[in-house]
């Protein structure tokens, strides 16, 4: 099994995958929050042109309801939080597993943009090698420009930036989040 590293890992070169399945049209999400930190919907507008193997496999585990119920695992105040683990990241699973797992769709290759990462940019987690993307993505709380061209770039926080910011902060310098993390109780795929 693989874990997911931390969004500040060191990067390899990228490969090529193809696949399909994706709603057509998909060009945002709405995330609805809940939790003891954030309660309140967030909007975000994905980026096809900029990232579209990513954008699409974000979009159709989004409309198969992956994305529901899964946790926010992993929040470090002052940089980003991160979710999406839709093997094991699920509201009420083995939390000490969240953050380890993937979806049955293929990794992805890399798809690094000259877009910096800004507060509300939404990005993708992996592993080490920077082919390794695949369920899980993270909301910037504030610029990370140390990210720029080493992670992709998959959208943008258009609306509910009050929300990200109020989700429950982890502890350590790894962000776990201890005791009830708050989760995406549901996540609809706009146009």
């Amino acid at each position: 099994m693989r874990k997911l590293a931390a969004v500040f890992a060191v990067m390899a070169s990228p490969a090529l995958v193809a696949f399909s399945g994706a709603p057509a049209g998909a060009t945002g999400l709405e995330i609805e929050i809940e939790g003891e930190g954030a309660n309140g919907t967030v909007t975000i507008d994905l980026l096809e042109d900029v990232a579209p193997e990513h954008v699409e496999q974000i979009a159709a585990l989004a409309a198969e309801g992956k994305y529901d119920g899964v946790v926010f695992h992993r929040v470090i105040e002052g940089f980003m939080a991160q979710t999406g683990d839709v093997q094991f990241g699920k509201l009420g699973g083995d939390m000490r597993r969240a953050g380890t797992g993937a979806s049955d769709r293929p990794d992805l290759p890399a798809e690094f943009s000259d877009i910096t990462y800004d507060r509300g940019v939404v990005g993708m987690a992996r592993a080490q090698d920077p082919d390794s993307a695949n369920s899980q993505f993270f909301i910037m709380f504030e610029p990370g420009p140390f990210l720029d061209g080493q992670y992709t770039v998959v959208g943008k926080v258009t609306g509910g930036m009050d929300v990200v910011d109020a989700i429950k902060r982890g502890d350590g310098p790894n962000g776990a989040v201890i005791g009830q993390p708050d989760v995406m109780k549901k996540v609809t795929v706009t146009e």
